[in-house]
């Protein structure tokens, strides 16, 4: 039963990976939000072979997070709710709020800490922003965080269910947030009240170093504003802002070996 619980979790991921990144891909063409400066085949090359590759190391190194840390959670009865014996609603919203809540803390752990920063930073120097950039993370990162997420879910003890929706949230939602897609600005200012919206998080990959340190969330906004890490817009403009990291703006920052030997250079 957990084989298939798991195998279930798997496909289920895989299918709204897939669905959402195509929608998204379409919407870049006919609504894009930037010019993109760089070669878009070559580049979605290596983000997306990038994101294979984590998956399977993911799968493979710590094949205990996630589901199977609900699992052994739920069959070891550890975890806070299991505790407190709240309604079943209230766990699943209690822990999508704490998972998310976490998820914004280990964002901004991993641009204050040097070493991890040097990993976190691969992301950043994606020279364009687009669907493929909510992917690109190096191995190393993505394996802490799997670990953190472990660490978690063995201290909340949530429903297999709401691990499931998390999951599939924070993958969405990070693809969505990273998209170039152009919203009107009247639809983008309410919708960044509950989600986190292309432009909103955009400001989080500019060059400038006080804009890269703001708009951390990425499923809720709300983290953002409560610990006044919010930034509105960037000072450039949308359309006049840079993307990356000075230093990495070049044709290497495309090509997947020397993106995953980035956080081993100055």
């Amino acid at each position: 039963m957990n084989a298939l619980t798991m195998q279930v979790e798997s496909l289920l991921r895989l299918g709204v990976f897939l669905c959402l990144f195509g929608i998204l891909a379409v919407c870049e063409v006919y609504f894009p939000r930037r010019k993109l400066n760089f070669s878009k085949p070559q580049r979605w090359l290596s983000n997306i072979s990038i994101s294979i590759l984590n998956t399977a190391l993911a799968r493979t190194v710590i094949p205990f997070a996630g589901v199977a840390g609900a699992l052994l959670a739920q069959e070891k009865n550890l975890g806070m709710f299991t505790l407190l014996s709240l309604p079943a609603w209230l766990e699943f919203v209690l822990f999508l709020l704490l998972f998310d809540l976490v998820i914004y803390f280990q964002h901004r752990l991993f641009h204050a800490v040097p070493p991890l920063w040097k990993l976190h930073r691969m992301h950043h120097t994606d020279p364009d922003y687009d669907v493929t950039t909510g992917n690109r993370f190096h191995p190393v990162s993505i394996l802490l965080s799997s670990l953190i997420k472990f660490a978690l879910i063995l201290v909340t003890g949530p429903q297999i269910s709401a691990v499931i929706v998390a999951e599939l949230l924070l993958n969405a939602t990070s693809m969505f947030n990273h998209s170039n897609i152009r919203i009107p600005q009247k639809i983008d200012r309410w919708l960044r009240l509950l989600i986190v919206t292309p432009d909103m998080h955009r400001v989080h990959h500019s060059t400038d170093n006080v804009e890269h340190n703001h708009n951390f969330g990425f499923n809720f906004p709300w983290w953002d504003r409560l610990f006044t890490t919010y930034k509105a817009q960037p000072q450039a403009g949308h359309d006049m802002m840079e993307i990356g990291i000075s230093g990495f703006q070049d044709t290497g920052s495309t090509h997947l070996f020397s993106i995953l030997a980035q956080p081993f250079q100055k």
